[in-house]
């Protein structure tokens, strides 16, 4: 008998994505928001010592990536009797441990992924926080770093903002100008206009509803959520 097809062989199917959640070891983030945030069926990943605000939350990460120079061996034995399992790397790399942590996350076909513990700290450190985020790999997969009160992420097309009236919103384009910048339920509008890279025409918009969009046609933008 040959075989018959059936509308339900054709059907479209809906693979969802795990997401994760990665601590890196800045300042710790805000606990009522990573408590709220924090779902059962996320992924928990931490950057060397960021495992301490996963603890901090009462959690166990699933995996600790890093060279370890930040966190005690006592430390780290109790996490992997925890069942946490721990990835180490040499201490001369060329990758920060955060930058293994999010190739690990995004191998592991996770999005989006949001980075708590981001902010604080060194600054070259946070400078090189947001290269790794204007990666197209990790705007694809929808990288974010949050601390409850300030998220960032960048726009290489579209993107809805969703927060509440009065939150500040700054947009900044990245490396070149960024072109056919649109945005909605913004004070300050933006009509197909260009943001240079070298002005601050972009900095400190408001919210004027729970959710804003911006859109643009050709560049990259990073956006800067400040929440009220």
């Amino acid at each position: 008998m040959l075989w018959s097809a059936k509308p339900s062989d054709f059907a479209p199917r809906i693979v969802i994505m795990p997401r994760a959640i990665l601590f890196a070891n800045g300042d710790p983030p805000d606990p009522g928001f990573a408590r709220q945030l924090i779902q059962p069926a996320d992924i928990l990943i931490a950057a060397d010592a960021g495992a301490r605000h996963a603890a901090s939350l009462g959690l166990t990460p699933s995996v600790i990536i890093g060279d370890f120079d930040s966190i005690s061996a006592e430390e780290l034995d109790h996490f992997a009797s925890a069942g946490a399992r721990l990835e180490r790397h040499p201490p001369a790399k060329d990758e920060t441990d955060l930058e293994l942590a999010l190739e690990y996350a995004l191998q592991a076909g996770c999005s989006p992924i949001l980075i708590l513990g981001a902010y604080g700290g060194r600054l070259d450190q946070s400078l090189g926080i947001f290269s790794l985020l204007s990666d197209p790999v990790c705007i694809a997969a929808d990288v974010r770093a949050d601390d409850g009160q300030t998220e960032a992420f960048f726009i290489s097309q579209q993107a809805e903002i969703g927060g509440a009236p009065g939150d500040i919103v700054s947009l900044i384009a990245w490396g070149q100008p960024a072109e056919g910048v649109a945005t909605q339920n913004l004070e300050y509008p933006l009509k197909a206009e260009t943001l240079s890279p070298y002005r601050t025409r972009g900095i400190s918009n408001v919210m004027t509803a729970e959710k804003a969009s911006v859109s643009l046609t050709s560049g990259l933008l990073l956006c800067i959520h400040t929440r009220n």
